[in-house]
């Protein structure tokens, strides 16, 4: 266990004035268990680290110091599903950062982010095309995006997407924070 990890989660339950007790009981676990976990003298299963950390209101990757730099290389982006038809998705950003996120999507003709406007809990999503054609529908308006265009727009409006041509296009996308 990361020696960091009982004195993140002390830390927080003080910030948050919690007792000892209040976060057992809210987490499902022995008060003991608790203080032993802040003491690093546990290791904890995912389940109860999980609790503690909704009772505390901390993310768990808020537990682990995330890598000074993480590098994907070329066609090594996590494969994701985020409901997209046609399109295969790649995550190019570290899981564990939460400020931002940025995703390399290839969509097959007539791919779309679906037929019905979605919003997401991103402040600011910026998309990029890289080959090929995007329509970007925000609303009422509809957007035509060509190879090298960018588009910015608040995550929080409605908005969705679809690749009009017959061809299979590239688009790299950047949200912040990341939903």
């Amino acid at each position: 266990m990361d020696i960091t990890i009982g004195a993140r989660i002390r830390a927080r339950r003080l910030a948050q004035g919690l007792t000892l007790g209040q976060v057992a009981a809210a987490a499902g676990l022995t008060e003991g268990f608790v203080s032993k976990l802040e003491r690093d003298q546990v290791s904890p299963s995912v389940a109860s680290l999980v609790s503690v950390c909704q009772a505390i209101g901390l993310r768990v990757g808020e537990l682990f110091d995330a890598p000074a730099k993480a590098i994907v290389r070329a066609g090594d982006g996590a494969k994701v599903n985020f409901g997209a038809s046609d399109a295969e998705e790649f995550l190019l950003s570290s899981g564990d950062q939460n400020s931002i996120e940025v995703l390399h999507s290839k969509i097959a003709p007539g791919g779309s982010g679906g037929d019905e406007l979605y919003s997401l809990t991103s402040e600011v999503e910026f998309v990029y095309v890289l080959s090929g054609q995007l329509e970007v529908i925000l609303g009422p308006e509809h957007n035509l995006l060509n190879t090298g265009d960018a588009m910015t727009f608040r995550g929080r409006d409605a908005h969705t997407w679809r690749n009009p041509t017959l061809e299979p296009i590239e688009v790299l996308w950047v949200l912040s924070p990341a939903p």
